[in-house]
This record gives C-alpha cells, sequence and structure tokens, in this order.
C-alpha cells in the first residue's frame, strides 16, 4: 500500500474569546430577566424557573476556561444570545471559505506546498452554512487548485474521517496531495440560553496536508500507520436542524433544531468504545499502550479524555501524553483533535508514535496512528 503522511497542518482562531465569567455574566442576566418577565407564570406552575449558571460548574463540567468566536457581542448581548454574523454576498468569499484559506495557508507552507501540489480538497466538518455548492468547491477555486473537491460530515469525528478519505484518496491514484480543512463555527448552532451547554463549544478552523510520503518535502512528516473508523446510532447527540423544517412550522424556533445531548449518557457509552477501539487498535499493530508518546484527543470534555487514556493505559496519563486545549479553545467539535496535534508534536523524534482520535455525535469514532518519519 502506498506510503500516506501528514505534512502539515494549520490554525485559524477567530481575534474574539470569551471568558467563563463573561459568559456567565450574560447568562445570568438572561435568566433574571426571564424569571422577572415570568413571574407570574412562574408563581402558578406554569412555568418552571430558571437557574444561574457559575465559573465553578462550568469548570468542573468541562474543564473549560474560555473559547474564541467569531462574533463575541452578539453572544454577550442577552436580548440576543446568538453570535452576529451577517449575510455576505454570492460574490464574497463565506464565513467558513475564509476561514478555511487562513488554515490552509499554514498547512500548504508548513508542507512546501502549493496550489499547483494539491489535488483535492475536503471540507469536513459539523456545520456547513450552506448545502451548495459544497464549501470545499469554494475553498478549492478561492485557493486556485486544480482537481476536485467535496464536503462530508460525521459531526465531531470529521476531522479523522476526513484523514482515512484523503488517505484512501491517495492510495488509491485518485490524488497525490489532499487539502482537508474542518472550519467550524460551533457558536452557530449551540443553544447559548441552556444551562447545561451554553458554554461548551468555540469556533475555529484546522487544516492538515496529506500526501504520499515519497513526494513530501516538509521536515515535519508523520506517515498515516492506520485509521479506524467506527459509528453508531444513538440519538444522544443530535441537531434537528435542516431545510425539511419550513414544512412544518411547529418546529420553528424548538430547542431541538440545536445542539441538544444527554451528556450523562453520552459519557458513559461513549468513554468505553474509545478506549476500546484505541486499545484493540494498538493490539492489532502490535503497539504497546505505554510505548505511545502522545494522544492527541478530541477536546470535548477533561473528563472524558482523562478517563479514556487510562483506560488505554492501564494508568493516570500526564498532561504530556495527553495533552487539552479544550481549556483556551473549549469543543471545537472535528478541529479539537487537529489543534492538539498542530501545537502539541514539536518534540517528537524520528519513530515515535502517536494516536490522533475524535469522537461523537452518531456516535462516531475515529482514530488515526501517526508515527514521525
Amino acid at each position: 500500500m502506498t506510503a500516506v503522511v501528514i505534512s502539515g497542518t494549520g490554525l485559524y482562531t477567530p481575534p474574539e474569546s470569551i471568558s467563563n465569567a463573561e459568559l456567565v455574566a450574560a447568562f445570568n442576566t438572561y435568566v433574571d430577566n426571564f424569571n422577572r418577565d415570568n413571574a407570574d407564570a412562574i408563581a402558578s406552575g406554569e412555568l418552571a424557573a430558571l437557574s444561574h449558571s457559575s465559573e465553578e460548574f462550568i469548570l468542573k463540567a468541562s474543564g473549560i476556561k474560555s473559547r474564541h468566536v467569531v462574533n463575541k457581542a452578539g453572544i454577550l448581548d442577552p436580548d440576543r444570545m446568538v453570535p452576529h454574523i451577517p449575510d455576505r454576498s454570492n460574490d464574497e468569499a463565506s464565513v467558513q471559505c475564509e476561514m478555511a484559506i487562513a488554515a490552509a495557508r499554514e498547512a500548504m507552507a508548513q508542507a512546501g506546498r502549493t496550489a499547483a501540489d494539491i489535488d483535492a480538497v475536503i471540507v469536513a466538518a459539523s456545520n456547513m452554512q450552506r448545502p451548495y455548492p459544497a464549501m470545499a468547491v469554494e475553498i478549492q477555486s478561492a485557493l486556485g487548485i486544480d482537481g476536485f473537491g467535496f464536503d462530508m460530515n460525521v459531526a465531531c469525528s470529521s476531522a479523522t474521517f476526513g484523514i482515512q478519505q484523503a488517505r484512501d484518496t491517495i492510495a488509491n491514484g485518485s490524488a497525490r496531495c489532499v487539502l482537508m480543512v474542518n472550519p467550524e463555527i460551533c457558536s452557530g448552532h449551540l443553544n447559548f440560553r441552556d444551562r447545561d451547554s451554553h458554554f461548551i463549544f468555540g469556533d475555529v478552523c484546522t487544516a492538515v496536508i496529506v500526501e504520499r510520503e515519497e513526494d513530501a518535502v516538509g521536515s515535519d512528516c508523520y506517515r498515516i500507520v492506520d485509521t479506524k473508523l467506527q459509528t453508531m446510532f444513538s440519538n444522544n447527540i443530535r441537531n434537528n436542524f435542516g431545510f425539511l423544517n419550513r414544512g412544518d412550522d411547529s418546529g420553528v424556533g424548538a430547542s431541538d433544531k440545536l445542539f441538544v445531548q444527554e451528556g450523562r449518557k453520552v459519557f458513559k457509552e461513549v468513554c468505553p468504545a474509545v478506549a476500546k477501539q484505541m486499545s484493540e487498535q494498538l493490539e492489532k499493530l502490535g503497539i504497546e499502550p505505554g510505548s505511545l508518546r502522545r494522544m492527541w484527543l478530541h477536546q470535548a470534555n477533561l473528563s472524558m479524555n482523562q478517563l479514556i487514556a487510562k483506560r488505554v493505559l492501564g494508568r493516570d496519563a500526564s498532561d504530556d501524553e495527553a495533552p487539552t486545549i479544550l481549556d483556551e479553545y473549549a469543543n471545537t467539535s472535528s478541529a479539537g483533535s487537529v489543534i492538539a496535534f498542530h501545537k502539541h508534536r514539536g518534540d517528537f523524534s524520528s519513530g515515535d508514535i502517536g494516536v490522533l482520535c475524535s469522537f461523537g455525535a452518531g456516535y462516531s469514532i475515529g482514530s488515526v496512528v501517526l508515527q514521525k518519519c
């Protein structure tokens, strides 16, 4: 089989950031206003009073301290609590395209590649701002890349699934070099008025260059030793927003048209499944868990990552073995594990092995074993 490597990564971080303190202040103001405006209904039992959030609750529940967003003011406005992202004309670059270009250029520079070297673009993300034309085709055009592009969505596992798709595309000869990007504007699908989830997500874009090892010219390449994907249907993480919603007026504004989850069920069901997949994959490859240099895990919840790493290693993992970036970035869906890989691989030596792993709605699990060339 053709040897394939990741030869470059890129990261675009929105300039605006929201701390837990800022988010809690806006949320609690909304709660106070709601309880005041609905005092009679609450007193009669028709409505339940809303409860405050707190910095302590958020940190304990998730490990998140802040998040980057494409628009801060709209989210922190208690009367709005939705990012303000104005429509652009069809002649302007879309928001996701703009983010992707910035991340892609960094990845291309790191890999020593230009648009002329790339044959395909894959956009793998949880939320696309439109059904068509594909975001990938717009990004391909903006960067001046010949060949083809397409979008794919496997929620928080989109990036790992996208890496396997890129590797397979190269291995079967359809392309020699693929750009895979993950423009995640998660603030657009988050219900900032839901105490249990208003703190979870942030916005970001990551990019990865995947190419044949024999063609790679970059100095920081990672051989894709193996990939493993798994999906299991579950309603415990769901978003019902879509164009068919216009066919039933009763659903307009319903909470299920944004991100919803049964957090405790997700924790209980996903953690053992992820640890089992990684352990079985390593066993198949003859790799002792203790020999792993690092695990770049999906950045959704600190407790989940700690438990998964412990089950794989048979002991608590150090911060060096399983680095965390969600304290600054929050959950950025598919981009989280790639951010961890982007920021925490500079100390790798030739032959060192790590696993890039994501998991999320579906349920979906993707794990990619990488070895420094």
